[in-house]
């Protein structure tokens, strides 16, 4: 059975590779299984197979905090191979279950996805990264459920924490796929709507705050913080006469907006999409304009922000209702002729305990040296451009509001910010390319990626960089030398216009 260091750490959730010890594995002798469950808070566990219910064993507490285990050997007449199981337990606090193990189920996530993230090169991370709802099967029948993965390299252990395991870390530590430094873990019974975190050890033991999922697909009004389990949004594509109203010879006229700020109802609660589908395209159209232009709406945890601080790249704000909604949203616009941009910031993140910073106990999204990674006129983190997991990330972003949330166009905000080393930096407090020069090479070879993968696999939908400096080449092709923007939008304009 277990030797008292792997129980004591399964008790207390600090173990690497509680797969190797978790669910039903050979017992000692032919025909033997044994079986190890963490349950904290039941009274009782009994191991039944899955198609018949035949009762298999009465699994024995071991540890006080709530390990379980049984042995046991199958009838001489019974098959010698694994057996699917459930696990019925009693609950301390009153009522009963029937449950699948998640320590039944081995890892789900294809390795040639796992290898093109760790390279850079995956243009949809977001499809195998983050809260999957799906159905697996065993002998039983049906396991409806959720996949979950994170990247966090550094970390010892990581367990998904949520509404479906009380919070509690040591019901669903995780398995790490070493090659690609990400944990994954399919939770039978956690279903759409289910609330969730990652909680992590660092690589010293030490317990970090709860984070956030980077990837998920909605997430609770601020000031909660936990993502939300949705299912993945079907891909919207582009109106074909929607790619030739983008095109750098049509003419634009774009309405740019808050949408949590530009119109409330009467007693302060924000529109939601519907709301602003009613409302918005029709008063822009009527207004004359082309396009509209959100200002970010991807999930954010302060309102002063507008938006521009972001921590939920893959999230519609809350704040706009469910994510359900949006949809409808695109297609008012589209029927009102209507184009839609929204603002899409890649160039930094805030510092907030729940959010990217320090992921996993080191300095994981954002650049190491302050140097580099803090921006200091923001408070904010700069996005560690050269590692290629981060570029993954953001690529992924900006292909999952191009095709999945059907938008025209992503106006990237900041991107001053990104081209030079030395932004807003005085001299000494910032270091060189490898080069020796001020330019981010690293930023200015992801956008010009991303840039390509959009022009490549989205056509029709146009990327416009906000930045006013002078450097060369914003808006000419990536063949040519250029950054592949289509546009350069100068923020000088819209604060001139502001202050007349």
């Amino acid at each position: 059975m277990l030797s008292p260091q792997d129980l004591d750490a399964l008790a207390h959730a600090t173990h690497s590779d509680p797969f190797a010890l978790l669910g039903l594995h050979r017992g000692a002798g032919k025909r033997a299984w044994r079986l190890h469950a963490v349950l904290p808070g039941a009274v009782s566990v009994r191991v039944v197979q899955a198609a018949s219910g035949r009762a298999l064993a009465t699994l024995e507490r071991v540890h006080a905090t709530g390990v379980w285990a049984a042995e046991w050997k199958l009838a001489a007449k019974a098959p010698d191979e694994r057996v699917d199981y459930r696990l019925q337990v009693q609950w301390a606090q009153g009522g009963e279950g029937s449950y699948a193990d998640a320590y039944a189920f081995g890892a789900l996530i294809d390795d040639g996805d796992l290898r093109a993230f760790r390279e850079g090169s995956h243009t949809r991370p977001y499809l195998f990264l983050g809260a999957h709802p799906m159905t697996l099967r065993d002998a039983g029948g049906d396991v409806p459920g959720v996949r979950f993965a994170v990247w966090a390299p550094n970390a010892r252990r990581v367990s998904v924490v949520g509404s479906f395991n009380d919070w509690d870390g040591r019901r669903h530590p995780m398995r790490c796929r070493y090659d690609a430094g990400v944990w994954e873990i399919f939770v039978p019974h956690a279903a759409v709507g289910d609330a969730y975190k990652f909680e992590l050890l660092d690589r010293n033991g030490q317990l970090l705050p709860l984070k956030a999922d980077p990837y998920a697909h909605a997430a609770e009004k601020r000031p909660s913080t936990a993502s939300l389990v949705a299912p993945l949004p079907a891909a919207i594509p582009i109106d074909p006469s929607r790619a030739a109203a983008n095109s750098r010879e049509a003419p634009m006229s774009i309405y740019e907006v808050h949408a949590p700020s530009w119109r409330k109802h009467p007693d302060g609660r924000f529109y939601d999409w519907d709301d602003l589908a009613e409302a918005l395209p029709a008063y822009a159209a009527e207004q004359g304009f082309t396009h509209i232009e959100l200002m970010p709406v991807t999930e954010h945890p302060f309102d002063g922000s507008w938006g521009y601080q972001t921590l939920g790249q893959y999230a519609p704000t809350a704040r706009m209702g469910a994510p359900e909604g949006w949809p409808r949203f695109v297609a008012a616009c589209r029927a009102k002729g209507l184009g839609l941009i929204v603002d899409w910031v890649p160039a930094h993140f805030p510092t907030d305990a729940h959010g990217l910073a320090q992921f996993d106990g080191t300095a994981l999204y954002e650049y190491q040296d302050p140097r580099e990674g803090f921006h200091r006129d923001w408070n904010t983190l700069i996005y560690n451009f050269g590692r290629n997991e981060v570029k993954s990330f953001l690529t992924g972003s900006a292909m999952y509001w191009a095709e999945r949330m059907g938008v025209d166009g992503l106006r990237v905000d900041a991107v001053a910010s990104m081209l030079y080393r030395d932004y807003s930096r005085p001299a000494g407090e910032w270091l060189p390319n490898a080069q020796g020069g001020r330019e981010n090479l690293e930023a200015i070879a992801m956008m010009r990626w991303i840039n390509e993968r959009l022009g490549a696999e989205c056509p029709g939908v146009m990327t416009l960089a906000e930045e006013s400096t002078a450097f060369p080449g914003v808006s000419a092709p990536t063949s040519a030398g250029g950054l592949g923007f289509h546009f350069k939008w100068n923020m000088g304009w819209m604060n001139d216009t502001l202050r007349y």
